[in-house]
This record gives C-alpha cells, sequence and structure tokens, in this order.
C-alpha cells in the first residue's frame, strides 16, 4: 500500500482523532434510532420502521456511515503496521458479539431474529478487506466497491433468498429479519471507505492525524468504545423503557 513519508513517523498505536469522532456520532445516531425503535416497540410511539422512508433512509446512512469508518480505519491501521495477531484479537471479539446478538435476538424476535446483521456482516467483509485491500491500488477498490452497489441489482437470483444463502445479498426480495446487513452491496462501501483512508494518508495526511475540539472529545472516546458501546446500548435502553412501563402502569 501506498505511503507518504510525512505519515511514516506514526506510532503504530497513534490514534486518529477526526475518524474516532466520526466513528463517535455515528454511534450516537444510531442509539437515538435504536430509542425510538425500542419506544415503537413498547407502543409509547407509533412508527413503521420497516417502510417510512424517514426511518429506513436513516437506518441505511447510519450502517454506510459505519462502513465507512471500518473501511477507513482499516486503511489507517494497516498503514501502522496492524499485525496479523492484532487483527484476529479484534476480529474475535466482532464475531463472539454477532453470535451474542443473533442469541439476544432470538429471545426477542423468533420471527425475524439477527442471522446476519451489521456485526456479521463486518466480520465477512473485514476478512476479504483484509486479504484484497492491500493488493489493490486504490482505483481497483473504488471499481470493486462500485460493483458490489450493482451486484444485487444484475444478479439477484430465488436462490439467495433463503436465510441460508441470504448472506450474500444477492436476495429478490429483502428477509423479515431485525436487521440485515448482506456483503452485497454493504462492502461496496466498505471499500470506499478503505480507497478514502489510503487517499487521504497519500494526499491528506496531516488532515488524518490533526487533533479536534475539546467539545468532540467525549465522540472520539465513544468512536474509541464503539463495540462496547454497540453491544450494551440496546439491553440498557430496552431495560430503562420496561421499568418507565412499569412505573406508569
Amino acid at each position: 500500500m501506498h505511503s507518504s513519508s510525512s505519515t511514516s513517523s506514526f506510532r503504530p498505536t497513534a490514534r486518529y482523532p477526526r475518524l474516532d469522532a466520526l466513528r463517535g456520532a455515528a454511534i450516537v445516531w444510531m442509539a437515538a434510532f435504536h430509542f425510538a425503535f425500542d419506544l415503537n416497540h413498547f407502543g409509547w410511539i407509533s412508527q413503521d420502521f420497516y417502510r417510512d422512508a424517514f426511518w429506513t433512509g436513516q437506518r441505511t446512512l447510519i450502517v454506510s456511515l459505519f462502513l465507512l469508518c471500518a473501511g477507513m480505519g482499516q486503511a489507517l491501521a494497516l498503514q501502522q503496521g496492524l499485525s496479523w495477531p492484532r487483527f484476529w484479537r479484534r476480529w474475535a471479539q466482532i464475531v463472539a458479539c454477532a453470535v451474542a446478538v443473533s442469541i439476544g435476538s432470538y429471545m426477542m424476535y423468533p420471527r425475524s431474529f439477527i442471522s446476519f446483521g451489521v456485526l456479521h456482516g463486518m466480520a465477512l467483509m473485514l476478512l476479504l478487506l483484509r486479504f484484497a485491500g492491500p493488493r489493490l491500488p486504490i482505483w481497483a477498490c473504488c471499481a470493486l466497491g462500485a460493483f458490489a452497489l450493482m451486484a444485487p441489482q444484475l444478479l439477484s437470483h430465488p436462490f439467495f433468498d433463503s436465510r441460508w444463502t441470504n448472506w450474500l445479498g444477492l436476495v429478490t426480495h429483502k428477509p423479515i429479519a431485525e436487521d440485515y446487513v448482506p456483503i452485497l452491496p454493504w462492502l461496496g462501501v466498505l471499500f470506499f471507505g478503505f480507497a478514502l483512508g489510503r487517499w487521504l494518508l497519500i494526499h491528506r495526511a496531516s488532515w488524518c492525524r490533526a487533533d479536534i475540539s475539546p467539545k468532540l472529545a467525549p465522540l472520539a472516546l465513544l468512536g474509541r468504545w464503539s463495540l462496547t458501546f454497540y453491544m450494551l446500548h440496546q439491553p440498557v435502553l430496552i431495560g430503562l423503557l420496561k421499568l418507565a412501563a412499569t412505573m406508569r402502569g
């Protein structure tokens, strides 16, 4: 992967506060979305989260922002010399959390539990990116990303509509699930984030390592603990809403 002399002095453990803050903003947006979803689930509001463009559009933007940050983060980590053992440790954490999400969602939504949500998709997509991304020039990453975005419209087939095959994303209709983030088209967003991160390291290295306003420091801190927050926020929100419902009753 290309690098510039201005970035070669980065320490392997250096943080990129701007990326952390952007990831933190995505986390806050996601939590607000899930809070509204939970309010709807418990009957405090009445919204159609499955068909209303206001809500489905937000979900698309939130997942896109997460995957863009993940792709950029991989570019920056690889530039710093991220080792395979460290990658595998983080990957194992994501896989374990994905399994926990499937189990928890099955207990709450047995008919629409999450079999391939954002963590499942991210685990598999990060593997593909880790193996292929560093071996491709930036333009090829963009071309592959564009193909991934278009693939569901070009290659969909009923064979991929089952729960065992819909993880690829070439479905003819969206499955019934509380979260669904298949490889295609979302791998395209991850590759675009990876390409953007590499471009920034070459052409805007000083921007990558620049400090942020103290007002954004909480977002950056949250962004560094995004997986932990992701796993804890829904149980906390649901618990608080159940408590509020009990008090109201």
